[in-house]
């Protein structure tokens, strides 16, 4: 059965933003009038309140955001005005079909049934008998997933704090019925919506945590984990005011429900900054949550050209490049000597796709799902190390390649055969 052509992003990554929007955050010493007296400048109104101090602005039309921006940063309580970005999944569909395709990303060099040197060597992990990542979570924040799919529901996350359909907010954090997660593009509980738009978040599940020894389709890096879903892209991408909250949400569920959340999957960017994204990743890493970036498809060096999330210099960020089959660099992915980390499986990867089916895309997104799959299977052995120690782990284990010598902070890619 053919499959239409779903997400074109092989050439340079578009930066945008939402039109007649701003981000500002103020100051905690600010007071309501000098807030009200920094906006009313500008014609400002409040559409939202993101956090406390945080909000979601519009401008009058034809204004422009920069100026604003500019001008609104140099009000007295004001710690920073920005654009409202707007960010993109970081792959492409290459291959038209479904069909039940060789997974060389999960293989190693030992099988010589499932032989390729350059795959994360999962299967050797699972060799092992390392293949479930017991109450590990990671969640996939992207477009929606088909979390029904026949290979992803038995590990698809639901929300114990809420009894479904009742209309209530039973755990108590602001969502009403947020059983399988939020949609926070759309403000509603429906974290699947149509198989176009959600396409890119089912794949990079399905390379996360596609269910293994059920005898169906594809497997993921972890045969069994926690997976949620966290919607915050649709079809025109997702804007750094959703990211912003619906990594809170996130923090919220480690820190007061107890969920055992590893890492945050960023299987997308902009070349824009977000100040108020870049802070939600730090309060994600104090609440000991990594965040796993694609590195984008742009052909760029990230070291002078970034791309965000991957680009922030935070401890907590694990950024990621793609390689194939061959251990070459990805044709168009992005480099960086100092600013991305490692390398991993992303070119011709088979996964998960909606309607319960399979099909193959390219890109750093991609490869960034291997390595949050990797992240879970290590969390699970080595269940007293923090977020800082599990990303060490993981660099320290990476297998030197040629491809990425002098590309990437570590000049190797992923291996997953210690854990």
């Amino acid at each position: 059965m053919a499959l239409a052509c779903l997400l074109s992003l092989a050439g340079p990554a578009r930066s945008s933003s939402v039109p007649d929007e701003l981000l500002v955050q103020f100051a905690p010493h600010s007071t309501e009038s000098a807030r009200e007296a920094a906006l009313s400048g500008l014609q400002a109104r409040v559409l939202q309140t993101l956090r406390p101090g945080l909000l979601r602005v519009a401008l009058p039309p034809g204004l422009s955001t920069d100026a604003a921006a500019r001008q609104l940063g140099r009000q007295p309580g004001v710690a920073f005005a920005e654009a409202h970005v707007v960010y993109r999944p970081l792959a492409v569909l290459n291959d038209p079909y479904y069909l039940n395709g060789s997974l060389w990303g999960m293989e190693g060099d030992q099988d010589p049934d499932h032989f390729n040197p350059f795959g994360s060597q999962a299967a050797r992990a699972w060799a092992q008998g390392h293949t479930s990542c017991g109450d590990v979570a990671v969640a996939v924040l992207d477009t929606g997933a088909q979390h029904p799919h026949p290979d992803l529901r038995a590990n698809h996350w639901r929300n114990p704090g809420e009894i479904p359909g009742n209309g209530i907010d039973d755990d108590g954090n602001g969502l009403i019925d947020d059983v399988d997660g939020w949609d926070f593009a759309h403000n509603d509980n429906t974290v699947y919506d149509d198989p176009v738009e959600d396409l890119h978040g089912t794949h990079v599940s399905g390379t996360i945590g596609a269910r293994g020894g059920n005898g169906r389709g594809v497997v993921g890096v972890c045969w069994r984990l926690q997976l949620l879903t966290v919607k915050f892209m649709d079809a025109g991408g997702g804007t750094s005011a959703n990211a912003v909250r619906a990594i809170d949400y996130l923090i919220d569920l480690k820190t007061r429900h107890g969920l055992r959340l590893v890492a945050i999957n960023a299987s997308w960017g902009s070349a824009a900054e977000s100040k108020a994204l870049k802070q939600a990743i730090q309060r994600a890493g104090e609440a000991g949550i990594l965040l796993v970036a694609a590195a984008g498809g742009s052909g760029n060096d990230n070291d002078t050209q970034p791309m965000y999330p991957a680009s922030y210099p935070l401890p907590t960020v694990v950024a990621v490049t793609s390689i194939d089959a061959g251990g070459a660099l990805g044709p168009r992915a992005n480099h960086g000597a100092q600013s991305v980390d490692l390398g991993a499986p992303g070119e011709g990867i088979w996964s998960t796709v909606p309607r319960g089916g399979y099909a193959q895309l390219s890109g750093t997104s991609m490869a960034a799902a291997h390595v949050s799959g990797g992240l879970a299977l290590l969390a699970q052995r080595a269940r007293g190390a923090d977020a800082l120690a599990l990303k060490q782990q993981l660099l320290d284990a990476t297998t030197p390649t040629p491809a990425l010598t002098g590309l990437t902070l570590t000049g190797g890619r992923l291996d997953l055969r210690g854990f």
